[in-house]
C-alpha cells in the first residue's frame, strides 16, 4: 500500500489568488510591499521593489508588440534582472525561456530559432563581444535585443539593441491591464540535450502553480523562510526556488553558484539561512568542509535533487546537519518534481526517493505496460497535474513520452528511468534506460555499483561507465574522487567483497574533479 502524507495546517496565505504563475509575485506583493523579498550581492529589494520592476519590464515589452504567447529569451545569471525579466514576460502576457548564461553561440542560436524567440535578454558583456549582432543575424526571428550590464547599445540591421535600464524607463511600475483570459504557455524549459538536440519542455501556468504549491505542502514551505539558491535558474530545480518562495511570501538569497563554497556558507550565517537547495557535486564539496567554522544553526530543511546520492551520504549529511530535515527527491524537467522522502522516513530507507508528491501518482510499469509490485524493476510512470504538456515543435517526441491517461483530461509521462518500490510502497531510482551497462551478458546500473565505491573510507564521489571491451562488449570503469589516499587495488577489493564478480569494476580512474553538466548531473559520456 502506498502511504499518504499531507499536512492539515494551512501555511500558504493567498493560496486561492494564485491564478497564473506571476500572481506568485503580485499577491505576496500585495500583503508584504515592504519584506526584503530576494537578496542577491549587496542588493536587498522588497516585494513591492520587484513587483514595480517586473511591472515596467511587461509594460515596456507590451509597447514593443510583445503579446500573449510570444517566446522571449531570457540568457542571464541569476540576478535582480533575471527575475525582473521572468516576472515581466509573464506579466506581459507572453512566454519565458531562460538559458544559462554560459551558454555557447551555436546552442543559443538553436533555441532562438526552435522555439521562434522574439525578443532576447541577455548579458551586457556578452553584447559587448559581439553576440548580441551574431544572434541578431542568426535569428530570423528576433525583433529587439535587451541587455543587462555594460554594453555598447546599439541598432542591429533593422532590430534594435537597449539596455534593460532604457527599457524599464520606457514605462510606469503600475500593474500592466490584466487579460479577461489568462495565458496558457508560461514557460519553455530546453533539456540538457544529453541525447541529441535541446528539446523545449512546454510548461502551462497551471502545471507550475499545481506543483509550486505542492512542493510548498510537503516542504511545509512558509512565510519565515529564507531560502538560499546556488542552482542556475534555467535549471528547473532552481527555478521552483524562485517560484515557491515567492508564492509564500519568503525571502530568497540568490547566488551564482556554489564555486566558492566558504563565501557561500558566510552568506547562510550571515542571512540566518532556513533552507538550501543542493545537488550531488555541490554535497560532495559540503562534506569535505569543517562545518563547525560556521553557525548554521538556523536551517531548517536541505533537499536534494538532479541525481540520487548514496545512502552513506544521505546518512552523513543528515549526521552533519543534525538540526535539519533532509529532503531526497526526484523529478525531471517534464514534471518539475514526482518523488520526496518525508525526513522521518530518512534513516530506515535512505536509499529512497520516497513517495509521490501531494496530489499526483507514479507507479512502476513493465515493458508490456503492467504495474509492477515491490522489488520488481521496471520504468517509472507519472500522473498528474504536474505533467507538462510536451515538447515544442516535436509531436513523436511528445507521442513517446506523454501519453492520454484513463480520462479525456488525464496526461501521463514516461520517465525513461528505472525503479522499484519496496513493500511500503516507497521507490528506489535503479537506473536510466540509456545508462545501463551490458558486460558478459549481464545487465549493470551504474548506481548500484557507484553506492558501493561511496561506501569505502576516502571515497568522496565515484562515477561509473561502461567502456568498449572486444571481449566483453563493455567493461565496467569507476571513476573516483577521493580525499585520502587509496589504491586501485583497494577500491577493487572493496567491490569484490560487496558486488557480484561481474559487477566489479575493470578499471579505476582517480581524478581532482568530475566532469557536470551546467545543472549540477556527472557528465558521464566525458568519462568513457
Amino acid at each position: 500500500m502506498t502511504p499518504r502524507f499531507a499536512r492539515e495546517e494551512q501555511l500558504i496565505p493567498g493560496e486561492s489568488d494564485h491564478r497564473v504563475v506571476h500572481d506568485f509575485l503580485a499577491t505576496s506583493a500585495a500583503r508584504l510591499p515592504d519584506k526584503v523579498a530576494l537578496i542577491c550581492g549587496s542588493r536587498r529589494l522588497t516585494y513591492g521593489e520587484i513587483e514595480g520592476r517586473a511591472n515596467r519590464v511587461a509594460e515596456a515589452l507590451r509597447s514593443r508588440g510583445i503579446h500573449r504567447g510570444d517566446r522571449v529569451v531570457i540568457c542571464l545569471g541569476n540576478s535582480v534582472e533575471l527575475v525582473a525579466a521572468i516576472f515581466g514576460v509573464l506579466k506581459a502576457g507572453g512566454t519565458f525561456v531562460v538559458v544559462n548564461a554560459n551558454t555557447k553561440q551555436e546552442r543559443l542560436a538553436y533555441i532562438a530559432n526552435d522555439c521562434g524567440a522574439d525578443a532576447l535578454f541577455l548579458e551586457g558583456r556578452s553584447a559587448a563581444r559581439g553576440l548580441g549582432a551574431a544572434l541578431s543575424k542568426d535569428v530570423p526571428s528576433l525583433r529587439f535585443l535587451v541587455t543587462c550590464g555594460e554594453s555598447d547599445a546599439r541598432p542591429h540591421g533593422d532590430r534594435q539593441e537597449l539596455s534593460i535600464e532604457a527599457l524599464m524607463d520606457e514605462a510606469a511600475a503600475t500593474p500592466p491591464t490584466r487579460e479577461d483570459r489568462a495565458p496558457e504557455m508560461a514557460c519553455l524549459i530546453y533539456t540538457s540535450g544529453t541525447t541529441g538536440e535541446p528539446k523545449g519542455v512546454i510548461c502551462d501556468h497551471s502545471n507550475i502553480v499545481f506543483v509550486a504549491g505542492s512542493i510548498c505542502d510537503y516542504l511545509e514551505s512558509r512565510e519565515a523562510d529564507v531560502v538560499l539558491n546556488v542552482l542556475p535558474l534555467s535549471f528547473t530545480y532552481g527555478l521552483y526556488q524562485l517560484f515557491t518562495t515567492f508564492r509564500v511570501g519568503a525571502t530568497l538569497v540568490l547566488e551564482n553558484s556554489f564555486a566558492y563554497p566558504a563565501s557561500v556558507l558566510q552568506r547562510m550565517e550571515q542571512e540566518q539561512v532556513t533552507a538550501f537547495a543542493g545537488v550531488p557535486t555541490i554535497f560532495a564539496l559540503l562534506l569535505r568542509i569543517d562545518l563547525t567554522a560556521y553557525d548554521l544553526s538556523a536551517l531548517r530543511y536541505l533537499t536534494n535533487a538532479a541525481a540520487a546520492l548514496s545512502p552513506d551520504q544521505v546518512l552523513e549529511i543528515h549526521r552533519r546537519f543534525p538540526g535539519a530535515s533532509f529532503y531526497s527527491m526526484y523529478g525531471q524537467t517534464e514534471t518539475a518534481r514526482s518523488l520526496f522522502l518525508p525526513p522521518r522516513l530518512l534513516e530506515q530507507k535512505p536509499g529512497s526517493v520516497g513517495v509521490a508528491i501531494p496530489g499526483t501518482e507514479v507507479w512502476v510499469e513493465s515493458e508490456s505496460g503492467e504495474r509492477l509490485g515491490p522489488g520488481e524493476v521496471g520504468e517509472l510512470v507519472v500522473s498528474g497535474r504536474h505533467v507538462m504538456r510536451g515538447y515544442w515543435g516535436d509531436e513523436p517526441a511528445t507521442a513517446a513520452r506523454f501519453r492520454p491517461g484513463p480520462s479525456p483530461e488525464e496526461r501521463i509521462f514516461h520517465t525513461g528511468d528505472l525503479f522499484r518500490t519496496d513493500a511500503d510502497g516507497c521507490f528506489y531510482f535503479v537506473s536510466r534506460k540509456d545508462d545501463i551497462i551490458k558486460t558478459r551478458g549481464e545487465k549493470v546500473a551504474p548506481k548500484e555499483v557507484e553506492n558501493v565505491l561511496c561506501r569505502l573510507r576516502g571515497i568522496v564521489a565515484a562515477a561509473v561507465v561502461g567502456v568498449p571491451d572486444p571481449i566483453l562488449g563493455q567493461a565496467i570503469k569507476a571513476v573516483v574522487l577521493t580525499d585520502a589516499p587509496l589504491t586501485a587495488e583497494q577500491i577493487l577489493a572493496h567491490c569484490q567483497a560487496h558486488l557480484e564478480e561481474f559487477m566489479v569494476p575493470r578499471h579505476v580512474e582517480f581524478r581532482d574533479s568530475l566532469p557536470v553538466t551546467e545543472t549540477g548531473k556527472i557528465k558521464r559520456s566525458a568519462l568513457i
